[in-house]
């Protein structure tokens, strides 16, 4: 699992862990690192003797471990040339390290000719607000040619903590990271502009508290939460779930909704609705009802909510679903028509799986607020509702009340942005529910089984929400192998 922490953590570990090694031992480390992954980097163009280096260079540490790498890459042939943002602050023993390393310090970025990498460290995680024009113009000139761009800790510019990106940004291709991740480098739009990430070792796990702020699934920590029956299972000790979906407008959202349910690792599916035709000609295994779900038998959990459309049968499936005393999953139609006291009140879990949009009108902000504050918005959605929150997106993630750490799925790709994908989570997520998954893990391995999918079907081409319901079942192969 990826664990990331806030600054203000990593600065503490840092401080602790400096306290028990030689002065200057942890930049040494870093620059180590930084200076192998740049040597990695000009390898795959060629070779590292001969190439030719731009280190831009901020103040303090983050400048300090640019210019020591820089100096490992001089030794090694490189031709390493340095801009700093602000000399009057640069650290001084790196400076000198570079230079008697045969490194050079330009004034200027005219007349700077070929490059082969651009090495950005100009302020780090300690940047708060974006750069500073004088430093925005600088990154403009020297990154407008092809040359690849390597961020020291994380992108100058972008915000550590949060994700955003509140002004101007160096935008990377790749990041190498020291000791631990940071949110930032996780949560969009700030993880768009970090590019391949490479986490260096520098020895702060110890110091570092057991609970991150973030983290993020891998594969192994997904196949430990799947769902797998035993030699005593039946349908019904594997669960049952509930879907509230679709209408004579939408049917197809019931359609999809059910698809992603019977693949999610439930026995069964039980529909309830008006879409209950449509369901069952597509999906004969599964048991319909008209309606109203509390009338289509025992679940162990509901997904309620997409393709409702309004009138007063959409909001009575609602609240009949919000009475339920099993885990509920809300999504779509169903987030407008539900109550919020009512939420509040239930004693089972509730997971909402609202987009930017729908997380928006939660909030009463614009979209635009939820977008750039992506981590604020769905700790504060957690909060207020009561619930387990998964807020879809570039990013999708996951937040329970209290102080567990936030989820970010790393899995996933621009072409789920597709009609009808959302309902197909719905239901995968539900069904995990169902499974007996707890509401933090349901949505999490939901999110990334999903992602999964629909990065297997899609291959870099356009994906349809039904490719990716019949993509599970391979995506779950794979993690379980």
């Amino acid at each position: 699992m990826r664990h990331a922490y806030s600054v203000e953590t990593v600065r503490n570990a840092e401080k602790a862990l400096m306290a028990r090694l030689p002065e200057g031992a942890l930049m040494q480390r870093a620059a180590a690192g930084l200076a192998v992954a740049c040597g990695d980097l000009l390898r795959r163009n060629g070779r590292v003797y001969g190439s030719r280096v731009l280190l831009l260079v901020g103040s303090g540490d983050n400048g300090g471990d640019t210019l020591y790498a820089g100096a490992r890459l001089a030794r090694r042939g490189a031709g390493v040339r340095a801009l700093l943002t602000t000399p009057d602050k640069v650290h001084r023993p790196a400076l000198a390290a570079l230079l008697a390393s045969g490194g050079q310090v330009l004034d200027t970025p005219d007349g700077l000719g070929p490059v082969d990498l651009v090495v950005d460290g100009i302020t780090g995680i300690g940047g708060r607000g974006g750069l500073r024009p004088e430093a925005a113009e600088l990154v403009r000139a020297v990154t407008a040619g092809h040359a690849p761009v390597l961020a020291v800790d994380l992108p100058s510019g972008v915000e550590a903590d949060t994700g955003q990106v509140l002004g101007a940004a160096v935008r990377a291709d790749a990041t190498v990271t020291f000791g631990t991740y940071k949110p930032g480098l996780l949560i969009d739009p700030a993880a768009e502009r970090a590019g391949a990430l490479r986490l260096v070792d520098i020895g702060l796990a110890a110091e570092l508290p057991p609970r991150p702020d973030l983290e993020a699934l891998q594969y192994a920590d997904v196949a430990a939460l799947l769902p797998e029956p035993d030699a005593e299972s039946d349908k019904y000790r594997r669960g049952v779930v509930g879907v509230a979906a679709g209408s004579e407008r939408y049917p197809g959202a019931a359609v999809l909704a059910v698809a992603g349910a019977l693949r999610g690792g439930a026995g069964a599916v039980r529909y309830a609705g008006p879409g209950a035709d449509a369901v069952i000609a597509r999906f004969p295994e599964t048991l319909v009802h008209p309606g109203p779900p509390s009338k289509a038998g025992r679940v162990q959990a509901w997904v309620v909510g997409p393709g409702l459309g309004d009138g007063t049968q959409a909001a009575g499936a609602v609240s009949d679903v919000l009475a339920a005393d099993v885990p509920v999953l809300v999504d779509a139609d169903g987030l407008r028509l539900m109550d919020m006291a009512a939420v509040r009140a239930r004693t089972s879990a509730t997971v909402l799986t609202p987009h930017a949009g729908e997380a928006a009108a939660l909030l009463g902000v614009e979209r635009e607020e939820v977008e750039a504050g992506r981590l604020a918005a769905v700790r504060e959605l957690a909060e207020r509702y009561r619930a387990t929150v998964l807020l879809k997106g570039s990013t999708t993630l996951v937040a329970e009340r209290g102080d567990a750490p936030v989820r970010v799925n790393p899995t996933g790709t621009p072409w789920l942005a597709t009609a009808g994908s959302g309902d197909v989570l719905s239901g995968l997520t539900g069904s995990l529910l169902a499974a007996g998954l707890a509401p933090r893990d349901a949505a999490s391995v939901g999110a990334y089984l999903h992602g999964l999918a629909a990065r297997r079907t899609s291959d870099g081409a356009p994906v349809t929400a039904q490719d990716v319901a019949d993509s599970v079942p391979a995506a779950w192969r794979d993690v379980r192998a």
